[in-house]
């Protein structure tokens, strides 16, 4: 098993003073991330948010992690902030002063559901149509993640049918894996107290998405398709082998 830093940029409170990330906060109240991703992007793109205070508050997430006793062996991001150059950057600097040298990479395969099971569900489209777009950066993120020196999957699997996943959308993604490492996104869990006062839209889907993944038949396609289990502390271990 392994542990990552979910990095936060939006939608919540950071680590740091607002005084010290001005950049990243919202005037009011000034406590917050600025919240809402299309925003969020948009100043990304324009490279609005100051390179050094990204990179101190993730180091301050990453640090008060590893101050708690955990091993830290990769980090994300929440809304998946880190797809943006301007953003990746300073996260891989704040990551290599934590010691962490491995991150999601955002990016899917280009066929990750066959038409007609996208066509079953019109609620899919528009998640699909926006990952496509976001498409455009994977080759900058692969090209910066190599040269930094960090470890990757391939990509990802599952950011489309986020909140919707059920068993038979689970199969036809363990059905249709390409060949190389990739990493399944999901958000399996229980809907108590503490997440009924959260502010997302994850709430029921999951104990769905808990149930899906831990049923006997989630074990049996995986097993028929071939598909071996690892965690990041793995692909950490295999990297150093080929090193």
């Amino acid at each position: 098993m392994s542990v990552g830093c979910h990095v936060v940029l939006i939608d919540g409170d950071p680590v740091l003073s607002a005084e010290q990330i001005p950049s990243l906060t919202a005037r009011a109240p000034a406590t917050r991330f600025r919240d809402g991703l299309k925003t969020f992007a948009a100043r990304a793109l324009a490279g609005r948010m100051d390179g050094g205070q990204i990179a101190a508050e993730a180091e301050a997430q990453i640090r008060k992690i590893q101050a708690a006793g955990i091993v830290v062996s990769h980090f994300d991001t929440h809304k998946h902030t880190h797809l943006f150059p301007k953003i990746l950057r300073p996260l891989l600097r704040a990551a290599e002063a934590c010691g962490v040298r491995a991150l999601r990479n955002p990016f899917g395969p280009r066929l990750p559901l066959r038409s007609n099971q996208l066509l079953a569900r019109p609620g899919l489209w528009t998640r699909y149509a926006e990952v496509r777009v976001l498409r455009g950066f994977a080759g900058r993120f692969r090209e910066t993640v190599r040269r930094e020196g960090f470890l990757t999957p391939d990509g990802t699997l599952g950011i489309e049918v986020t909140g919707a996943l059920d068993e038979t959308l689970f199969h036809a993604i363990a059905r249709s894996i390409p060949e190389g490492t990739w990493e399944f996104v999901c958000h399996p869990g229980y809907n108590d107290a503490d997440l009924q006062s959260a502010r997302t839209r994850l709430r029921q889907s999951r104990e769905t998405e808990l149930h899906v993944l831990t049923l006997a038949a989630a074990r049996t396609v995986l097993s028929e398709e071939g598909i071996e289990l690892i965690s990041y502390q793995d692909l950490g271990n295999a990297g150093q082998a080929r090193s």
